[in-house]
């Protein structure tokens, strides 16, 4: 993708999204009491090196979303995750990561197929969600089509 004045909004998500994501994980880790295993905090490349939903999620997602899926509201309005209904269907969730929406960005060029379909399966049996319907690489793959 070239930079050009289309492109500035999806720029800027993008790095507001990162910078919010290492805020949130420098609080959490400062927070932190207990040894845990660390994933890496920026990934090498133009994807994502975290596997797990929950690591995916903690690196990336929480920055905007929060830790407990509970969303924002200040300089952007983030959504709740926690208790979302709209999560009751996976396609929905798939199309939100893989394609992006008003003030999320796309991160399906940034994420495998498994890595689309841990972090949504993660955010849709976490925060309050019980949706255990889950999500499959087959599912994220239609929607890339």
């Amino acid at each position: 993708m070239t930079m050009n004045a289309r492109n500035i909004p999806y720029y800027l998500a993008s790095a507001i999204t990162v910078l919010a994501a290492v805020a949130a994980q420098s609080a959490q880790a400062q927070n932190s009491t207990t040894a845990t295993s660390v994933q890496p905090m920026f990934s090498v490349g133009p994807k994502f090196q975290q596997t797990t939903g929950e690591a995916i999620y903690r690196s990336l997602c929480q920055g905007c979303h929060m830790p407990q899926g509970e969303g924002a509201k200040g300089a952007g309005t983030y959504p709740s995750l926690a208790r979302n209904k709209n999560l009751e269907a996976g396609g929905y969730a798939v199309y939100l990561v893989v394609n992006g929406q008003r003030g999320m960005p796309p991160f399906g060029e940034m994420m495998t197929d498994d890595q689309v379909a841990e972090v949504v399966n993660y955010v849709r049996t976490h925060f309050g969600n019980n949706f255990t319907d889950e999500v499959t690489t087959a599912d994220v793959k239609q929607v890339r089509r």
